[in-house]
């Protein structure tokens, strides 16, 4: 029986393009189709001395010792998924990506950016189509099959990827050679910017608002200061690219201090030109009259009446408009749903924890990450985790307070980060540089947070707090 590949790894990811079309569409041919298509990939896989680790849905998911054999497997799965008689679905179109790294196994699976790079590969391609990221590449690249050739796609940027990645596309005689461009960020109209430091976690959280967005137009994320709001429907915004037309487009609203500029923010994103002597409202109801796109309307809180009122207004006029909103409150406007954001999952401090075990936890992982990218030769040891385990507990999971601590390992030692998080106002310090200034402390935050009150609330605030 095949067991886990350790080390360095090649994986393949797979699933089925339109899929959802398809069962919507035939849903008693579908399931006859979806086992066959499994028992393709299957044979495939395991002729090459692959491990299929996971399956969800329609999507594969295999690891394999080598490159070259996750290439056999890909290629032959493509052919025989070619060669087959699919009746009443019509063909089954899949795409795949393959990357090399090292991964972490864990409980018959894998954990780590490779296989978060390899995702982002595989979400790029077209059905019928093999995408390889350069690690892959060169470890394949002199023992090809017979007549298969390695295309130069070139340098793209992927989502919630630091760096462009060379992407080179598998090509056969029997195979479709021409698609049409990946969908990488380069050829879909956005203006997300691209992240700098990996997203980490929230994979319940990514799911459950990729589904309500599908039907609802208007869905706000609510929570605390600090809980990753921002980060979370950046994130959102980026895995739902190729669901719309005309793009997802973010609007910073954080800079704003007057609330009248709100429909000027929204123009300058969707780089709507103002017309001369026609309100902006105007001239954007216009402009997105039959576009389908999906706005990022993040930091709402301190323009919320604004925010709300145009937001009311383009989805009246706006069919195929859809907003994602991020606020401290709801927007309170007919047809709007709310999410609040979780603070990241916490280790629990009543069992014992180890190095492997606490970064299973969302809060536990983004401490060590980042410290790390604080202090390149951090490490977790059986000393130091119920230091680490503390640290996350006593931030309640929040992951501004969480990098504001691990951007201070580069100074001290964590068990006196943890020591110290009595005066947390004073140690929680040093954010980027480049943040907005309400996220570069933790003090600046809470700050923030009181600024928003009202004079009532306020004196409600004071007196409970002595």
């Amino acid at each position: 029986m095949l067991s886990h590949p350790t080390g360095t790894i090649t994986f393949l990811f797979t699933d089925i393009e339109d899929s959802t079309r398809l069962w919507e569409r035939c849903p008693d041919a579908m399931r006859l189709a979806l086992a066959r298509h499994d028992a393709l990939l299957r044979e495939a896989i395991e002729r090459h001395q692959g491990y299929v680790f996971k399956t969800v849905g329609d999507a594969f998911y295999a690891a394999f010792p080598i490159a070259p054999g996750a290439l056999n497997a890909a290629l032959e799965a493509h052919l025989a998924l070619q060669a087959e008689e699919w009746g009443e679905t019509g063909p089954i179109h899949v795409r795949m990506g393959l990357h090399t790294g090292e991964a972490e196994a864990r409980d018959n699976d894998y954990f780590g950016p490779t296989l978060n790079h390899v995702a982002r590969l595989q979400d790029i391609g077209h059905g019928q189509q093999t995408l390889i990221s350069q690690a892959t590449y060169l470890l394949v690249c002199n023992s090809l099959p017979d007549a298969v050739t390695l295309k130069d796609l070139g340098m793209h940027r992927l989502k919630d990827l630091a760096a462009p990645e060379h992407i080179w596309q598998l090509q056969h005689p029997a195979l479709p050679q021409a698609f049409p461009p990946v969908k990488s960020l380069e050829y879909l109209p956005t203006n997300l910017p691209a992240q700098l430091s990996s997203f980490i976690g929230r994979e319940k959280e990514l799911a459950e608002i990729k589904a309500l967005l599908r039907k609802t137009r208007l869905l706000t994320l609510t929570g605390s200061g600090g809980v990753g709001k921002t980060r979370l429907s950046l994130q959102v915004g980026a895995e739902l690219l190729g669901e719309f037309k005309e793009g997802v487009w973010l609007v910073e609203l954080a800079p704003l201090t007057d609330p009248a500029f709100v429909p000027q923010a929204v123009a300058e994103a969707l780089r709507i030109r103002e017309v001369r002597g026609e309100p902006i409202t105007s001239t954007l109801l216009a402009a997105l009259k039959d576009e389908q796109l999906l706005l990022v309307l993040d930091n709402c809180e301190h323009v919320l009446e604004a925010s709300a009122h145009l937001v009311d207004t383009l989805l009246k006029a706006c069919p195929k408009v859809s907003v994602l909103a991020s606020s401290r409150e709801g927007l309170g406007i007919a047809g709007e749903s709310a999410y609040r954001v979780p603070s990241l999952s916490l280790p629990d401090r009543k069992q014992p924890q180890t190095p492997e075990s606490i970064s299973r936890y969302e809060a536990g992982h983004l401490l060590i990450e980042r410290s790390v990218a604080a202090k390149a030769d951090f490490t977790v040891t059986p000393q130091n985790v119920p230091a680490l385990v503390s640290i996350c507990q006593r931030l309640d999971g929040i992951p501004l307070a969480i990098e504001l601590a691990a951007a201070r390992v580069n100074a001290l030692p964590v068990e006196e980060i943890n020591a110290r998080l009595d005066n947390r106002f004073r140690l929680l310090t040093g954010g980027s540089r480049t943040a907005l200034p309400r996220q570069q402390t933790l003090r600046a935050m809470i700050d923030w947070s009181y600024d928003l009150l009202d004079a009532a609330e306020r004196t409600l605030l004071c007196r409970r707090c002595g």
